[in-house]
């Protein structure tokens, strides 16, 4: 594709574009159907075909089996702070959350409208700034679930090593870095993510829900905020996001031509160290904003000498043709995402370019 910029938005973000040269092909008649799958029922064969591909990779990927159900809903990751605890904090319960940033403290905020909460840890001391060990979590033994964020896209920090909580249901937005890396899958009772990082366009939520939990449901839910209701019509009690669901099926299928999470997290690995290797070589110029230890894969957040030195990176770089670099309005200075939709190349390109901005500044 011509005039294409390197895209390094934090969300909606990258797409493959081998991704976005099948949707264009496809747009106006798919599979001989005469009509674009945006006009396309969500009763018909064609979508019952996407909504169980998409199901399947999902369970391939991340090795789960039929223990698991796999949601395609609408209504965005922030719904799911409001699900969750509607569907699993019981009356007079208690449900447990770690505060490791902006989307973390949301998930807290909106849990203490439904029910009691406990804060089982947080960064905030530092300003977001490192992920807790387990040994600093204080999880009650009675707690209904405990919540964790896996990866932090405001401050740039990821978990990396998940919090042992034995027969404590674990509940995980990764909504920036799912089917990034390999990951124990499994030991998750609940996992929530948005798709427009990593899996997709805006407009579909990915849920993915182990069946022993979902049978300590609430009674008595409002029917669209119940999961058993979304489980019982397989994602389709009312019309779903078909389109943002087509797309997620064929970036799932690109992942797979790729050979899986083993290759795409070599991949996200070769990205990251490229950027990380750059603020370790220059860190008077190019400083890190985190822990080292607490380093995100998707979201490298780092400051240069001054606000303004940030604000001409920011200019500089889309005159270059490097899109989103400018780090989030609340904390400032420079955020390169680095989601699955991001090549090598640019990763490569833009450490290049930011190199020559620093010996040239």
């Amino acid at each position: 594709m011509q005039n294409r910029v390197f895209n390094f938005n934090p969300g909606p973000s990258a797409l493959p574009a081998a991704v976005l040269n099948q949707i264009q092909e496809e747009l106006l008649n798919y599979k001989s159907t005469g009509m674009s799958i945006l006009e396309t029922s969500h009763r018909s064969p064609e979508y019952e075909g996407i909504n169980d591909s998409a199901i399947a990779l999902c369970k391939e990927f991340m090795g789960i089996g039929d223990e698991f159900h796999v949601l395609f809903v609408g209504g965005g990751a922030s719904t799911q702070f409001d699900y969750i605890p509607l569907n699993f904090l019981p009356v007079g319960g208690t449900a447990a959350y770690v505060d490791t940033g902006t989307w973390a403290s949301k998930a807290v905020k909106e849990a203490e409208k439904i029910g009691n909460v406990h804060l089982a840890g947080s960064s905030k001391d530092l300003d977001y700034t490192y992920i807790l060990s387990t040994s600093e979590l204080d999880i009650p033994e009675d707690s209904a679930y405990l919540h964790i964020t896996s990866n932090n896209t405001i401050k740039g920090t990821q978990w990396h090593s998940f919090p042992d909580t034995e027969n404590i249901p674990l509940v995980c937005d990764m909504s920036s870095d799912i089917c990034s890396r390999n990951l124990n899958f499994s030991r998750f009772s609940l996992i929530y993510a948005g798709a427009q990082k990593n899996l997709g366009p805006s407009g579909v939520t990915v849920v993915i829900l182990r069946k022993d939990f979902l049978e300590k449901c609430n009674p008595d839910l409002p029917t669209m905020f119940d999961y058993r209701t979304h489980v019982n019509k397989k994602s389709l009690f009312n019309t779903p996001p078909v389109f943002a669901v087509y797309t997620l099926n064929l970036v799932l299928k690109w992942i797979k031509n790729l050979g899986g999470l083993g290759e795409l997290e070599k991949i996200t690995k070769a990205k990251k160290d490229i950027i990380y290797n750059l603020i370790d070589t220059y860190p008077d110029f190019f400083r890190g904003t985190v822990r080292e230890d607490s380093r995100s894969w998707m979201n490298v957040t780092l400051r240069l000498p001054s606000e303004e030195l940030e604000q001409k990176l920011v200019v500089k770089g889309k005159e270059s043709g490097f899109v989103g670099l400018k780090g989030h309005r609340s904390v400032g200075g420079i955020r390169v995402s680095l989601y699955n939709g991001v090549p090598l190349e640019a990763a490569e390109k833009v450490a290049e370019f930011m190199e020559d901005f620093k010996k040239a500044n």
